[in-house]
């Protein structure tokens, strides 16, 4: 088992254990799958946690050999904990990490955003992509967590990409503790419609 392997499945057990947000492998392989189709320059994810997800998308980057990640979390604990587990794993020279309210971080990126992971607030979603949007590329990817537990809460934005964009949802058979059933929406923005 490589250093890397090993720091994931320790973040996926105390994620486990003390039942912090994480995808769970069967999103997190599917995520995975969309950033190597995908070969964005830059991702941007709202709700970094302690980094499990994090962990899963820069090793996609890895396997296609191009491109970085910015991670916004408004716990300072669990941000500084993500940043320790991607220092660990060896990544950590792909990944800025920043300690902050997403919708006021996003604003300050100047940088072209090909992908982007919504995983915070259901209810910050909405102003999280609309704080991002200008710098999404054309065919950007657009992914969101929770659609099936919080669709209600993040309904604003559902409806907007839903009318707007080639939008999907993707429903998953999961084995987290607190939850057995759930959906991501993956949407390719268009910058010119």
């Amino acid at each position: 088992m490589t250093v890397f392997d090993r720091v994931l499945q320790e973040v996926d057990e105390r994620c486990r254990e003390q039942h912090i947000p994480m995808l769970g492998s069967e999103k997190a392989e599917f995520l995975s799958d969309l950033v190597q189709n995908a070969q964005p320059t830059l991702i941007v994810e709202c709700g970094t946690a302690i980094g499990y997800s994090g962990l899963w998308m820069v090793a996609a980057l890895r396997a296609v050999g191009e491109g970085s990640l910015l991670t916004v979390e408004i716990d300072t604990g669990r941000a500084q904990e993500a940043q320790e587990n991607f220092r660990r794993a060896n990544v950590a020279d792909l990944i800025d990490s920043r300690i902050g309210d997403a919708t006021e971080v996003l604003k300050a990126i100047t940088e072209p955003v090909d992908f982007l992971l919504l995983d915070n607030n259901y209810s910050n979603y909405f102003p999280c992509f609309r704080a991002i949007e200008s710098r999404l590329t054309d065919r950007a990817t657009v992914v969101a967590d929770n659609v099936g537990i919080g669709a209600a809460g993040m309904a604003d934005y559902l409806n907007h990409v839903r009318s707007h964009y080639e939008s999907r949802t993707h429903w998953f058979e999961t084995d987290l503790p607190w939850v057995k059933r759930d959906a991501m929406e993956v949407t390719i923005y268009r910058k010119y419609r």
